[in-house]
């Protein structure tokens, strides 16, 4: 089972289209928690996450939050990105064989401009990261408190499943 944990920044909307990119894997029971952290102060985001079922923190200490998470694998994602159809038997696949950190295959429908990836550099949780839970407390400790700083400087696994990014629906 995995945990998934969503880093907010008052983006309520991005927020709710990631949650019903979840639905699937709670229903099959892949998906055990869903952990929101919000910097904002909108009364939105805790309002979408509380639809949802989410455990919602304003305040966090990023290594406890892990550590008291129910799932023994860290899905983290951006608010916004959504994991396209057959995500579940890839992420069911990987955690049942693999050890190691993996993250989904960027959408090819959803691509950057060549100009931006020439000349920008790519979030990187723009495709997520799944991890196992021990590796995640480790690298949470010396991260700090932002899940975006879990997944720099990761080896890891490309999953088969496609992820839309955050930033196309931006671009919606």
């Amino acid at each position: 089972m995995i945990s998934v944990l969503i880093e907010s920044r008052n983006q309520e909307a991005e927020l709710a289209h990631t949650l019903s990119a979840l639905v699937s894997g709670a229903v099959e029971g892949l998906v055990s928690d869903v952990i929101v952290l919000e910097h904002g102060a909108n009364e939105g985001v805790e309002r979408v996450a509380d639809a949802a079922g989410c455990r919602f923190l304003r305040s966090w200490n990023l290594p406890d939050v892990i550590a008291e998470a129910r799932g023994n694998w860290i899905l983290v994602l951006e608010p916004g990105a959504r994991p396209l159809s057959g995500w579940v038997e890839a992420v069911s696949e990987h955690i049942a064989l693999e050890e190691r950190a993996a993250r989904f295959s960027l959408s090819r429908r959803h691509r950057r401009s060549l100009w931006k990836r020439l000349f920008s550099r790519p979030c990187a949780l723009e495709v997520g990261v799944l991890m196992p839970k021990a590796m995640a407390v480790e690298k949470a400790s010396s991260a700090g408190d932002s899940p975006f700083l879990l997944a720099r400087r990761q080896v890891t696994r490309r999953l088969s499943c496609e992820i839309i990014p955050a930033w196309a629906m931006l671009r919606a």
